[in-house]
């Protein structure tokens, strides 16, 4: 295992991330970087770029708040109750992008069963059922299988949560609100950012549930993409330039999320 237990890892990076990155870059640097010039100049790009930082990080930051508020109740709850608890989080994760919008659609569309109860009780069906199909509509979505990550995800850090410095802050006469935020906080906000950070780089680079719910109606990147790789595109080094801005904005949100992580263990370890 020492000697050849890291194989099938370095297998599935070559497959999966070094191959399909060295398929890109020639298309993408060819002619000169023309391709990223010819992005760059796009008036639709910025406009693209801009929307998906927005969503990505309003929904990260939503996830990581409810999520981390679910996990700290997990943390609360019997061995059983946590079981069955987690097991209904689960549930979200076992889902593609394209169910959940469709559901979504289903319940809180202009025809959803949601929408008709609200409309039985005064509400203007096209008013209440126009929402889903927002940016505020797409970013509830995304939460909605982002919060099961982070919750599941934060569970550990709460759970093994030493308790000691609360409880000597209360001693001291700290209220319980003074004493969650000078000792619980510092210790689990680096973990709660860095999750915070990975869903967000997984909502930049959704692109099915936003096609299902808003089709081409929203600009961001990765239904710019679409288009660029869709029957009517034919420029497939921009395609391959926009891939990779795609690929850089994400790891370098994910980069955020990764200093948080070893901030926290540098404390930890000292």
């Amino acid at each position: 295992m020492r000697r050849f237990g890291a194989w099938p890892a370095w297998a599935f990076m070559a497959l999966f991330f070094a191959l399909p990155l060295a398929a890109l870059l020639p298309e993408a640097f060819g002619d000169g970087g023309s391709a990223f010039a010819r992005l760059f100049g796009n008036p639709l790009f910025l406009g693209a770029l801009r929307n998906t930082l927005a969503l990505g990080l309003a929904a990260g930051a939503v996830s990581a708040l409810v999520g981390a508020c679910i996990a700290i109740e997990l943390a609360r709850q019997s061995p059983s109750r946590r079981q069955w608890m987690m097991t209904l989080l689960g549930l979200p994760l076992a889902f593609s992008g394209l169910v959940i919008a469709y559901g979504f659609i289903l319940a809180f569309g202009r025809a959803g069963f949601v929408t008709q109860l609200l409309a039985g009780l005064g509400g203007d069906p096209a008013v209440i059922g126009s929402w889903i199909y927002s940016v505020s509509g797409l970013g509830v979505a995304y939460a909605y299988y982002l919060i099961p990550r982070v919750a599941l995800s934060l569970y550990p850090v709460f759970a093994n949560l030493d308790l000691r410095p609360v409880q000597a802050a209360r001693t001291l006469g700290a209220s319980r609100a003074r004493a969650f935020w000078d000792t619980v906080v510092p210790e689990v906000l680096p973990s709660v950012l860095s999750n915070a950070c990975m869903v967000a780089a997984i909502a930049m680079g959704t692109y099915g549930t936003a096609l299902a719910l808003v089709g081409t109606q929203l600009n961001i990147l990765p239904l710019m993409l679409l288009a660029q790789v869709s029957d009517g595109g034919s420029d497939f080094a921009v395609a391959a330039a926009l891939s990779l801005v795609l690929m850089v904005v994400c790891v370098v949100v994910m980069g955020v999320g990764d200093v948080f992580t070893r901030r926290r263990e540098r404390n930890a370890g000292h």
